[in-house]
């Protein structure tokens, strides 16, 4: 064994540690998802204040009805509830672990003294964090989780809700739990400081809710009228931005449905005629060895990503602030940019001993039918990782972790940050990520498994790439359709344009979920 090989073999398996590592660690972290899923809950509840002046129209009632549902204050009164319990779960085990490692080491004749950056205290604090983070969460879903069951008619289980805000929370918390108990209260009890608490603590559908209830207790009509045209507003610019959410995906879904069945009806009529047998049995040229394959994945993505660049990003003096948004995306930025520069060095020094390379790789031909394979590619993609999505969900139960990238656009403002999060994961990944697991990886494997067996596997990696359990079932099918793209349409432009697609669409989606609930 040469010592290439054998250094190769150790840094693939401390690549295998490091990303199993990364992968069992987001185990125990939420999932976006549960926070999306809120953030569409509050817009769905912001659209169904909703009232035309012809409330009573038969269309209006049916397109209300077709937008936020049949019962959306019940929907999100569950959902606010789940939410609740998984927060409530989560801390329970945070407190538990937290009491473990404070236990002390009943076999030791001498307690140890703390060292500084001993490990045990450095994992003390963060879960101490990860605490108080919880308990700010679990009392921000209380208050709104109240103001739910209110407008069920559940006044009794709504002041129980609160008064557990108010026996153990921090001052505002407290406060705000104070002025909504007193609001719903029989006779109610209107505090001096009511109006700023609601403001301050409470935000969209309902914020409106209980400064309606406020103003009405107050008997201030100008302002109740004020506050009801404003939520008019607000609603009216909620049923456009759901419809938008709503339509063009659940089109394009629909045409991808009838793309699909189209194409399955062909394969059985025309067999290897048909567009999806088209290329389909066509392995690469491959002229390396699976030593390349590891050298590039190992050293220059894996290790690069994981390793390398997080260290050369520790010691470069740029300045860092988990508050300030444009930081934050132009850091994001950065490490991406330097992860795939130094991904396509190692790429390029593996190979180009090997060059001309074979007829075949790595095309980019713009004057073919790659924006059709495309445009036809997401629409597919559409239903089928929306099934797997569905599945997922029962599977992981809110748990499995996700890309932090989606919360950092969720929650941000800033439209010069939005610009750099969108450059990021609508170019610059679609670009990098189709070169290297569709470009590089996929045809690579040919050499060794059929068409369909280096797709599969190849899609496996890319999802496992993204270092999130509850992500890896999901990223596989999207993975699976990139790859039967790419190789029928043996053009990556094609996979490129479907990735762009897919990140745009979620951004989209963000922009739109985030400016609603702020």
């Amino acid at each position: 064994m040469t010592f290439k090989r054998f250094l190769l073999i150790l840094l693939t398996l401390l690549s295998i540690i490091l990303s199993g590592w990364s992968l069992f660690a987001s185990w125990q972290k939420p999932q976006f998802q549960s926070r999306l899923e809120l953030y569409q809950t509050n817009i769905v509840l912001q659209a169904q204040a909703w009232q035309p002046e012809d409330g009573s129209d038969e269309n209006f009632i049916a397109l209300r009805r077709a937008i936020v549902g049949d019962q959306p204050l019940e929907s999100a009164a569950k959902q606010y509830q789940q939410a609740r319990n998984s927060v409530q779960t989560s801390l329970d085990k945070a407190k538990t672990k937290l009491v473990e490692l404070r236990s002390p080491d009943i076999t030791a004749i001498t307690p140890p003294q703390p060292l500084a950056n001993d490990p045990l205290e450095v994992q003390k604090e963060q879960i101490e964090k990860s605490i108080s983070k919880l308990q700010k969460l679990r009392n921000e879903l209380d208050l709104r989780w109240g103001i739910l069951q209110t407008q069920q008619g559940e006044t009794e289980t709504a002041l129980k809700t609160w008064s557990q805000v108010q026996t153990n929370s921090e001052s505002k918390f407290t406060e705000t739990a104070n002025v909504l108990s007193g609001l719903w209260s029989d006779p109610p009890r209107l505090l001096p400081n009511a109006q700023p608490l609601i403001q301050a603590n409470l935000d969209s559908w309902f914020r409106f809710t209980a400064l309606i209830q406020l103003y009405q207790l107050q008997q201030r009509q100008a302002a109740l009228t004020d506050i009801q045209t404003a939520q008019q507003a607000v609603a009216t610019d909620a049923i456009l931005k759901l419809a938008l959410i709503a339509i063009i995906p659940s089109l394009a879904a629909f045409i991808g449905v009838i793309f699909l069945v189209a194409l399955i009806i062909q394969l059985f009529l025309k067999g290897k005629a048909s567009l999806l047998a088209t290329n389909a049995d066509q392995p690469w040229s491959t002229p390396w060895s699976v030593e390349t394959i590891l050298q590039v994945f190992v050293l220059g993505f894996l290790l690069m990503g994981q390793l390398f660049i997080p260290e050369l990003l520790s010691i470069i003096p740029l300045p860092r602030s988990s508050d300030n948004a444009r930081i934050q995306a132009f850091s994001v930025l950065v490490s991406y940019l330097l992860v795939a520069f130094g991904a396509f060095t190692v790429l390029y020094f593996s190979i180009r001993r090997y060059f001309p390379l074979p007829e075949g790789w790595f095309k980019f031909r713009f004057f073919s039918n790659w924006f059709l394979w495309g445009i036809a590619g997401y629409c597919t993609a559409l239903p089928i990782v929306v099934v797997v999505s569905l599945i997922n969900q029962k599977l992981w139960q809110g748990q499995g972790g996700s890309n932090p990238l989606l919360q950092l656009v969720l929650e941000s403002q800033d439209n010069l940050a939005l610009g750099i999060f969108f450059f990021t994961a609508a170019v610059a990944a679609p670009f990098f990520e189709e070169f290297l697991f569709r470009g590089f990886l996929l045809p690579s494997l040919t050499r060794y498994l059929p068409v369909s067996g280096s797709i599969v596997v190849s899609s496996l990696v890319f999802a496992a790439a993204h270092l999130s359990l509850s992500e890896i079932l999901p990223l596989t099918a999207l993975g699976m359709v990139l790859g039967i793209v790419y190789t029928r349409s043996r053009n990556l432009l094609a996979p490129m344009l479907l990735h762009s697609l897919w990140n745009s669409g979620t951004l989209l989606s963000l922009f739109i979920l985030g400016s609603s609930n702020n």
